[in-house]
């Protein structure tokens, strides 16, 4: 590649990352389903005609959102295993990753809520392939740390499938942080503080898949 083709390329990716983040304020102001086109346009000051030449439609765009929220989300946990020996340790270490993420980056995290729990319609088939791929790499770090922790002895043996348990204890910690989000004022109401219930659900996850 020469150089002109690799500043085109830097000033097109660039330009893509403004938009997401574009979009991303947007949606910290009106939320992600009721964003619009127009509306991401403005705040990134390019015409629609531009906007829809990195973007074909909302679809494409949320997906966007995912795929840079779910690299993100690969790189701290990389980070975190690198961080610990032991299995166990990695695999709690990739929780409070997930949750740190969550609460630094609310919008990101709730669009992934989004496109866990539905797919945009008609969304672009090669924008949908990147956000798997992008997961399965965070998936597959966490299910690495929880063989490792199986062959080290932190974690045991009859805890079940590495794939399985990385989904559940995914799915619990996933759980807990929306209900940090959307029940904080029913989880104040009941004597309970967002930190606590993240803390008593590493407490119960530790105790489940803990070693002797």
């Amino acid at each position: 590649m020469n150089h002109l083709a690799e500043r085109r390329l830097e000033e097109r990716e660039r330009r893509r990352s403004d938009i997401l983040d574009a979009a991303e304020a947007v949606a910290a102001e009106v939320g992600i389903e009721t964003l619009t086109m127009d509306q991401v346009a403005r705040k990134a000051r390019l015409s629609r005609a531009l906007l829809y030449v990195y973007f074909q439609d909302k679809a494409a765009l949320t997906l966007g959102i995912c795929e840079r929220a779910l690299q993100q989300l690969g790189d701290h946990f990389e980070a975190a295993v690198a961080a610990h020996a032991r299995g166990q340790d990695q695999v709690v270490a990739c929780g409070r990753a997930y949750v740190s993420f969550a609460l630094a980056h609310p919008v990101r995290f709730a669009t992934l809520a989004r496109f866990e729990s539905r797919a945009p319609d008609a969304a672009p088939q090669a924008a949908h392939d990147a956000c798997i791929e992008a997961g399965d790499r965070s998936q597959s770090i966490l299910v690495a740390a929880i063989a490792r922790g199986r062959e080290d002895g932190s974690i045991r043996r009859d805890a079940g499938d590495p794939v399985l348990v990385g989904f559940t204890l995914w799915g619990l910690m996933h759980g807990i942080i929306q209900l940090t989000m959307v029940k904080r004022g029913e989880l104040e109401r009941c004597g309970v503080t967002p930190e606590g219930l993240v803390e008593q659900a590493f407490a119960l996850a530790t105790r489940a898949i803990g070693g002797p």
